[in-house]
């Protein structure tokens, strides 16, 4: 079985809601992302389809079938958490074999998952050795080799590359791709609080905060045209500016800005969402000029923070050879195309 549907379901904990009312269809194959501060309800929507957690309100569907009730056993899935959870006193090989042995498989089938799971995951060499003589990184394509020696309909990973620094991070998000890529039956429900896992890794991202889903979409949408200021600010960075609408511009701090309006009526407060990496160094169209507050050097990229009115805008521009100082007058613009318009009380949506 595969694909997850929430149905306006909700955790409550004393009196505490930590999920309130989610609908998300996780389509067979998809690999989504819950992407969200912590208490953001991301992980415990994850153990609602884990069955180690029992909504309050609203039903969980794995491949078309209510799982609400069924024991975690009884669910089809695979899991993989932070800490990977192998055994220390087991081999690699007993590792992976372990939810199989608890399913009762065959012994000579057995053999034939746990190889074909260690060489999906590039661990065949390592079947004999234990978990205290592998590296962070290999222990956790033993975790993800148990999950999928059962054959899940249904993956689901909660931070599982939070305790890897970054290089092997990478490296694994290279991995869990090729696996999304030769798996394509098999769901995946990635909880992670990294922008950048998110936007790699994922077919779409359900953004979560304070116990409610924010915004849905795919990684461009989410990144390109944002519909919340949560999303823009949490999805990337983002240049958030207050402007009034007019026709076919906006004001602010004083500037005309040319930018889509849309639909907004004008007199209307809104927010107008720009990316630092969009943003460019001396005179162009929507120019704003202002005090240097900031410069950080960051290898391929200077970061400029400039002082508008009183208002902070953030350009990421190619590696300078000579930044200017702070407190130096420059000017930065944009153009009208890689701004979006977020209109005030804009809510979310399910999906």
């Amino acid at each position: 079985m595969s694909g997850i549907r929430f149905e306006r379901v909700s955790v409550a904990y004393g009196g505490t809601t930590v999920l309130d009312g989610l609908d998300l269809t996780v389509e067979p194959g998809e690999v989504m992302a819950l992407l969200g501060p912590s208490g953001s309800g991301k992980t415990t929507a994850l153990r609602a389809v884990a069955g180690f957690v029992r909504p309050s309100a609203g039903r969980v569907f794995i491949g078309g079938r209510d799982v609400t009730g069924l024991p975690p056993h009884r669910r089809g899935i695979g899991m993989v958490v932070q800490q990977y959870a192998l055994f220390p006193h087991l081999r690699v090989e007993d590792n992976v074999a372990f939810g199989l042995k608890a399913r009762k498989t065959p012994r000579g089938e057995i053999r034939a998952r746990v190889a074909e799971a260690l060489e999906m995951t590039g661990m065949a060499g390592h079947a004999r050795r234990y978990p205290r003589e592998l590296s962070g990184g290999q222990q956790q394509r033993v975790a993800i080799a148990r999950a999928l020696a059962i054959r899940p309909g249904v993956l689901l990973l909660d931070e599982p590359l939070s305790a890897l620094d970054a290089r092997l991070r990478s490296g694994m998000l290279t991995e869990l791709a090729r696996l999304h890529r030769e798996l394509p039956d098999v769901s995946f429900l990635y909880v992670t609080h990294d922008q950048v896992e998110a936007l790699t890794l994922a077919d779409r991202i359900a953004v979560m905060d304070r116990a409610r889903l924010r915004d849905c979409g795919t990684p461009q949408e989410l990144y390109r045209t944002p519909r919340t200021e949560f999303t823009a600010s949490f999805v990337g960075s983002a240049n958030l500016l207050p402007v009034v609408v007019g026709a076919d511009m906006v004001s602010f701090a004083g500037r005309e800005l040319k930018v889509a309006t849309g639909d907004a009526a004008p007199g209307a407060a809104a927010t107008l969402c720009v990316r630092p990496h969009l943003v460019g160094l001396g005179e162009g169209p929507n120019a704003l000029r202002g005090r240097l507050a900031e410069v950080q050097w960051r290898g391929s990229t200077h970061r400029l923070s400039v002082d508008v009115a009183g208002h902070r805008v953030t350009a990421d521009v190619r590696e300078l050879r000579r930044p200017p100082a702070p407190g130096a007058e420059i000017t930065v613009h944009f153009a009208p195309d890689d701004a979006v318009l977020l209109a005030a009380g804009v809510g979310a949506h399910a999906a």
